[in-house]
């Protein structure tokens, strides 16, 4: 936890880092797995699962085009434990096509040094200048298997640091587990925005 070795030299400055995954309006995922592998060669399975963050306001009031300016935290938990992030396997069904897709999203050295340096920063939330680290690793899952990955902190702007497409996983959902069944049906708002507009593909 605090006191687990970085490989840089020193402790992580705090007990763990954060993963959380979100989707556009509207365009849901579920998450088969989200695997970890970081820089002690060390597998985390299953360090994310289940539903993503999302908004599927009513009445197709939702823009599902594009990323947002500053993605949240998204849904997901800390992985206890784990040392700085090499590389994340995601497997994810897009409810919205519906197709299942997997993507390796390979975090950088330069990523884990931002994860790790101190940076001051005026926090609204608190009201005061505190010392903030970009401990929240969010990823973003689209249509086309699209992943796309930030690193920010509670009070700090989250910076982009990659952008995958992966590749279809042609046995289905569950590696094929499940007989082609998905795990969950669109919401009635999502499906409604899906019937009406179409999958803006092109635009994550």
């Amino acid at each position: 936890m605090s006191g687990c070795a970085t490989g840089y030299g020193s402790p992580l400055p705090y007990d763990a880092w954060f993963l959380g995954f979100f989707a556009p309006n509207y365009m849901e995922v579920w998450i088969e797995t989200a695997d970890v592998v970081d820089i002690n060669k060390r597998l985390y399975r299953r360090a994310g699962s289940g539903t993503s963050a999302i908004q599927t306001p009513p009445e197709n009031r939702g823009n599902p085009k594009g990323w947002p300016e500053r993605p949240g935290m998204g849904a997901g938990k800390h992985v206890i434990g784990a040392d700085l992030p090499v590389l994340i396997y995601v497997r994810w069904q897009s409810l919205a096509e519906p197709q299942t897709y997997y993507a390796y999203i390979e975090i950088s050295p330069e990523a884990r040094e931002l994860m790790i340096k101190p940076e001051r920063v005026r926090c609204h939330g608190a009201g005061k200048w505190v010392t903030d680290y970009r401990h929240v690793l969010t990823i973003g899952l689209a249509p086309g298997g699209i992943a796309k990955a930030w690193l920010g902190g509670p009070c700090l702007q989250p910076i982009e640091i990659g952008r995958e497409e992966g590749g279809i996983v042609t046995s289905g959902p569950y590696l094929g587990e499940m007989n082609g069944v998905y795990a969950a049906k669109l919401r009635p708002e999502s499906q409604a925005y899906v019937e009406k507009f179409g999958i803006p593909y092109g635009s994550w």
